[in-house]
């Protein structure tokens, strides 16, 4: 499966639009990954745990994104756009959504 943010795609022909199809993961930041990342705050430097957490976020929203685009008769997802927010009391989630117009390439 082709995923791309760009509208086409290079050498590649658009043969059939299936629709907008979108892929979403929400998920917790638990309290110790909170300190470490105050902690980061205070000293500087980068919040691996928070990074990873993302990272993770993104790959479950762009492979439901897959999974929708499959379902209906796609081999592409062109013009993917991501959007991260945080959620919750105190915005103690952190979701990822994904999405794109499903499409069928040669």
């Amino acid at each position: 499966m082709l995923i791309t943010t760009t509208n086409s795609l290079q050498d590649r022909k658009v043969i059939e639009y299936k629709g907008i199809v979108s892929g979403e993961a929400i998920i917790g930041a638990n309290l110790f990954k909170d300190i470490f990342a105050g902690l980061r705050d205070i000293v500087g430097g980068r919040s691996g745990s928070y990074e990873r957490v993302l990272r993770e976020a993104k790959d479950n929203a762009l492979a439901d994104l897959e999974v929708a685009a499959r379902a209906v008769g796609a081999n592409a997802v062109i013009a993917v756009d991501l959007d991260y927010e945080t959620i919750g009391s105190g915005g103690s989630m952190l979701m990822v959504s994904a999405s794109g117009t499903a499409v069928v390439v040669e």
